[in-house]
Formats: C-alpha cells, structure tokens, sequence
C-alpha cells in the first residue's frame, strides 16, 4: 500500500525535528557491555536468543555479533503498534515454538516502556515451558509511574519516557536502521495514526 504524501512529509519532518540522545559510539558501548554481561552468565548454556520482531531483531544481531559462545537464534513476532505512535492491544503474529521447551532463552527486545509486550511473552514462554528466561533490552524508558514491570537481565541504555527511534526502534515504520538514538521532538503532532 502506498504512503501518502502528506505520510511521507511526517516521516521526513519527525526525523528533522528529532533530538539526539545517544550517539551511535554511546549505543555500541552499550551493545558491547551487554554482551559482555551476557557472555559471563550464558557462555555454558547454550541460549537460544529470542529476537522480538521488528525492533528487538536489531539488538539481537548486533549482541550475537558480539558472543563467543554457541546460541541458536530464533524469533517471535507481537505488537501493541503496529506502525502507530501509541500503543493498543497486543496482537500475536508469530508465538514462541514448541522447541524452546526445556532451553534456556534469552529474550531480546529493543525497548521497555510499560512492559506489557514483554509481560505476555515471559507468560506464553512459560507456557510453552522454556527453562529459564532472561531478558536483554537495549533502550529502558524511565517513567514517572511507579508501575510494576517485568524484570530485565540486561538493560543497554536508559531514557525519559519519550518517544523514541533508531537502534530497531521506528517512527511509524520508518528510521529502524538509524545507528543513533532519536527522541520525537513533542512538538510534533504525528499524521493521524491507523
């Protein structure tokens, strides 16, 4: 389907006004460092690394370039976006298989906010009945609410809870492979979402 024009002036103007809040040198550190983490717990468990589709994808490569030690990949694939700037109900695209049952899995997403997404994989990987989880998140966001979120192994970088894209993460589908970190100046009124 294609983008409107007006779509693609939005695309354009939310990556002018964006601000940078890591650089690209600050991200790799801090994929080096976990990885790092990573090694010194899992180098004898043989993981398997569960990338979260489409974002998480990113870091999930970027960390497996960086172990020296066996892991199998895999994926799974569930949105609360879907391409839109907020959140809504979660949707399954691709669940966990049947073959991590008894592995160790490290899962791997690009960003935690309100931990919802992340909540309902530990819960679907436990049912599946992997045998131990982890957790590796490249972008934690520091929000003002004290609400409970699931827990996390390995956190990269931490930001205000502002929008944010690059490093995996998009602005309405677009700037995934930005190697920098973004936030959406909140000026910017986005084109309607979906």
């Amino acid at each position: 389907m294609a983008r409107s024009a007006a779509a693609e002036r939005d695309v354009l103007a939310a990556r002018r006004g964006a601000r940078r809040v890591r650089t690209a040198r600050q991200v790799a550190n801090a994929l080096r460092r976990m990885a790092q983490e990573i090694d010194a717990r899992l180098a004898n468990a043989n993981p398997v690394v569960l990338a979260v589709m489409h974002g998480g994808a990113f870091a999930a490569v970027e960390l497996c370039k960086r172990f020296d030690f066996p892991h199998e990949f895999d994926y799974v694939h569930l949105t609360r976006y879907a391409g839109n700037t907020k959140g809504g109900a979660i949707r399954w695209r691709v669940r966990p298989r049947k073959h991590l049952a008894g592995r160790t899995v490290l899962i791997v997403d690009d960003v935690l906010d309100r931990g919802d997404t992340l909540r309902a994989l530990q819960a679907e990987l436990a049912r599946v009945g992997v045998g131990a989880q982890q957790t590796a998140v490249l972008v934690w966001k520091r929000l003002a609410s004290k609400r409970n979120r699931p827990r996390v192994d390995y956190v990269g970088i931490e930001v205000d809870d502002v929008y944010v894209f690059g490093c995996g993460m998009d602005y309405r589908g677009h700037w995934r492979g930005l190697p920098a970190l973004y936030a959406l100046d909140p000026s910017h009124v986005p084109a309607a979402d979906d």
